[in-house]
């Protein structure tokens, strides 16, 4: 093999890690504090966590406004203006320099596959190439890509991997944002995954979860084997329509809207102006839990011949505070239905008390999921 023809293979199996490695030289040690940032379309997020993992503290948080534009649909199309608000973000961490960050479903593929028991990450790493052709649109020289051990060990079918995979241009341009903001980014990671890091606990053996980021202006749906996400997608579905709808139609301001949609919600008076626009978004919304649940509830894997049911839904976002909501999700799939709590391998409530309130903290499931990696 020519030595071009084997550096542009090389150049194709190349991680999200390894893409970090090429922008940034590794730290000295990693024992260090960094800081969850959250990225999406309107917002950043960013969460510190200090001590150990269930008895850590939250020591910085807070929440920074994006103009629009400046990412669109997961992708960043301003690199210097995200740069300044990350430098902005960077002031108020207390002088850590340090991150981890997400990156979004939207532009993501997930998938899960089966390879021989044994083989070691280089041979895996060629396996998923192999696959790139059926499974995701993008050539493995265009694309950044890891994997994860859902099952070691699934009788003959061999070992059970999770596979992300995200565009290399979209990714670069996150670690250039961090980069040009001074800010040495650690790892990047599906949303999903950050997310799972808080609701699992790793007690849930062969247990199948959806996830469901009922967020502002989209929904991003995660199905979790052995508290990895197998599967991920997106659907322009959020609350922001309920909200403006409301808004016409109560002429309510901004805190009296959210505390109707906390404290009432779909649990409104019958007839009720505001149950009726409610209503509306909570269907479509439902409806398409409904579908994810049912498809991979009744999924049979080709490999196994095995079906493994869903066993529970867990919802986080924003969204997810809508008074009512889970009752109304669980009557449509007919499966337990609760909203995630975040701070289950944070800390125990019996010895601190987080300073992000219950309903906030739905909003900051993947910053906290990404700062658990510094513990």
């Amino acid at each position: 093999m020519s030595a071009t023809k084997s550096d542009s293979i090389n150049r194709a199996r190349r991680s999200l890690v390894d893409t970090l490695t090429s922008a940034f030289p590794p730290p000295t040690s990693l024992d260090m504090q960094a800081a969850g940032i959250d990225i999406s379309d309107g917002s950043i997020r960013w969460v510190v966590l200090e001590g150990e993992r269930g008895s850590a503290r939250v020591r910085h948080f807070g929440e920074r406004e994006l103009s629009p534009g400046i990412v669109v649909k997961g992708m960043v199309q301003d690199v210097p203006a995200l740069a300044e608000v990350l430098r902005e973000i960077k002031k108020e961490l207390g002088g850590i320099i340090y991150a981890h960050a997400a990156l979004p479903e939207e532009n993501a593929y997930v998938f899960d596959m089966y390879v021989p028991e044994g083989q070691s990450r280089e041979e895996i790493m060629r396996v998923i190439e192999f696959e790139f052709a059926d499974r995701v649109p993008i050539p493995p020289a265009s694309a950044v890509y890891d994997y994860d051990i859902v099952t070691p060990r699934d009788g003959d079918a061999g070992m059970e991997i999770s596979v992300s995979v995200f565009p290399r241009e979209a990714a670069e341009k996150y670690v250039e944002a961090f980069k040009h903001a001074g800010l040495v980014l650690l790892s990047l990671e599906i949303e999903a995954h950050s997310i799972a890091r808080v609701i699992t606990t790793g007690k849930e053996g062969n247990h199948v979860t959806l996830l469901v980021d009922f967020g502002r202006t989209r929904t991003g749906f995660a199905v979790l084997k052995n508290g990895i996400p197998i599967f991920t997608s997106t659907v322009e579905i959020g609350g922001e329509g309920a909200t403006q709808g409301l808004a016409k139609e109560l002429g309510l301001s901004k805190e009296e809207l959210d505390k109707f949609k906390d404290e009432e919600g779909l649990r409104a008076k019958p007839g009720s102006p505001g149950l009726e626009v409610l209503s509306g978004t909570a269907s479509a919304f439902a409806d398409e839990v409904a579908r994810h649940f049912h498809y991979w509830d009744t999924r049979r894997d080709p490999q196994t011949d095995h079906v493994t049911h869903v066993d529970r839904v867990v919802m986080v976002g924003g969204g997810a505070n809508l008074k009512g909501i889970t009752d109304f999700i669980a009557r449509r799939v007919h499966a337990h239905t609760d909203r995630g709590d975040i701070w289950t391998n944070v800390c125990s409530f019996d010895e601190y008390i987080p300073p992000i309130d219950y309903r906030t903290a739905l909003q900051y499931a993947t910053a906290v999921g990404l700062a658990l990696r510094a513990l």
